[in-house]
């Protein structure tokens, strides 16, 4: 089959570049920041060897299934479901839900990734600012906010090969790069090797639901599953690609950078005597204490905060794309149009979330509760609705509706065009894509159910 994309939309140059930018949208905050407090919380090693078994169990399956998706039908993730038969309530959770799950994290993901570009600053200059003072500043939060927008419709706007693909090649490299320095200076650290042991030496004893349920949790989360990103960067794929080990390397790149930035992060912590299971605030709260006591400290702290800026942005990238993928096919709007509109909206939409972290007294103090659930704040009542329940249910309907409801032999054979092993080859004697379609018809579903329920607390 002759790839159909219109000249508007745009492909991937090559294999290496698709999977850079794949691997950037699921890099982020979640694998530096997210990843190590998680691990913090729950016992270590212990967390990080089920968080690799739920990786390679669901995670990579669940891209094979998104991204097969994306290439299949060559359209956002609305177009996809759409074109294949969907009916209304299908493409609702399972196309549209993803992508304004995706506008809305992005509105108060850019806010976060702001912070991380003012603590470039404040580290690198040794400014003495509290984190509560910084992000209590909407003088502070809100123009780096725009910034950060402002840089990821630059990006977009050089299109898939020349913009995103391009940014790709050239951050998740540096991230690497970072990662590698900073985890050297880490670890070189007096008392640093109890971090390390406490990081990579697992307590199986340790091992219990609530873990296994926040490991899955993170998995979905640091792959970037559920939020529509994945079939839109899937539906500029050449055909030519082989999805299978596309997948199995975004898998394993995005896994690397969470595993790295534990290593990064723990032997520091154990260093300066301090909790490994200090929560949310590990990052900007402790760690921005612990680099001025370093030698050469500032520098540090800089490269730190920007590694978080440069994961952050390859995010927001595939954040923007999504839903102006969605204009651009449907209504035909230009990619410049597109990217202004949503990325302005966005911004727009991401204000409240801005002041909610001590500016404004309303926005702060926003309270709901969902079955027992309570959470305050604007910016955590959205985290918890868009980045984590509804999440949780695209990825479900995706999940069901590919697995039981439309003709999975096409699904089957668009993975193994380019993949041919995939349905005729054999793991011990059993043919691949027969491994795959019990996983998403049974092993996701059951699991991401779980999930949900531990989200919605009904399980511990």
């Amino acid at each position: 089959m002759t790839s159909q994309i219109p000249d508007n939309r745009g492909q991937f140059g090559s294999k290496f570049g698709f999977i850079m930018a794949a691997a950037g949208s699921a890099v982020g905050l979640g694998n530096i920041w997210r990843f190590p407090y998680l691990t913090g919380e729950n016992g270590g090693a212990a967390f990080v060897f089920v968080y690799i078994i739920c990786v390679v169990v669901v995670g990579v399956p669940m891209l094979i299934n998104e991204i097969s998706l994306g290439r299949l039908t060559e359209k956002n993730a609305v177009g996809a479901f759409k074109s294949l038969g969907a009916n209304k309530i299908w493409t609702f959770f399972a196309g549209v839900l993803p992508l304004l799950v995706t506008f809305v994290v992005l509105s108060y993901y850019g806010i976060i990734a702001g912070w991380t570009v003012g603590y470039i600053f404040t580290s690198l200059f040794s400014l003495e600012v509290t984190f509560a003072e910084f992000i209590a500043n909407p003088m502070y939060v809100i123009p780096l906010g725009a910034f950060v927008i402002l840089a990821t419709i630059l990006i977009v706007l050089g299109g898939i090969s020349g913009g995103i693909e391009k940014a790709a090649k050239i951050m998740m490299p540096m991230v690497f790069i970072i990662l590698i320095l900073v985890i050297f200076r880490s670890v070189t650290l007096p008392g640093a090797g109890k971090g390390v042991e406490y990081y990579l030496i697992p307590d199986f004893s340790k091992i219990n639901a609530n873990v296994v349920l926040k490991a899955l949790t993170q998995a979905f989360f640091s792959l970037g599953i559920g939020w529509g990103m994945m079939i839109t960067y899937g539906s500029y794929l050449s055909k030519k690609q082989n999805i299978v080990s596309s997948s199995l390397w975004v898998g394993a790149m995005d896994a690397s950078v969470a595993l790295l930035a534990g290593l990064m992060i723990f032997p520091a912590v154990f260093a300066f005597n301090l909790s490994p299971g200090e929560g949310p605030t590990l990052v900007f709260s402790v760690l921005a204490n612990i680099f001025p006591e370093m030698p050469l400290g500032n520098i540090a702290g800089a490269l730190f905060f920007l590694l978080l800026f440069l994961a952050a942005i390859t995010s927001t990238i595939s954040m923007l794309e999504a839903p102006s993928a969605y204009f651009i096919d449907t209504f035909k709007w230009s990619r410049k149009k597109a990217a202004w509109i949503v990325a302005g909206a966005a911004f727009l939409v991401g204000i409240p979330s801005a002041l909610s972290t001590g500016s404004s007294d309303f926005f702060t103090s926003l309270r709901i509760d969902i079955l027992g659930t309570e959470k305050t704040g604007f910016m955590d009542i959205m985290d918890y609705l868009f980045g984590t329940l509804f999440m949780m249910v695209v990825v479900l309907a995706t999940c069901l509706y590919t697995g039981w409801f439309m003709q999975t032999n096409r699904l089957v054979d668009e993975i193994a065009n380019g993949a041919p092993g995939f349905k005729d080859g054999k793991i011990l004697g059993i043919a691949p894509y027969r491994v795959w379609l019990f996983t998403i018809r049974f092993v996701c579903p059951i699991i991401i159910v779980l999930v949900v329920l531990s989200v919605l607390g009904i399980i511990g």
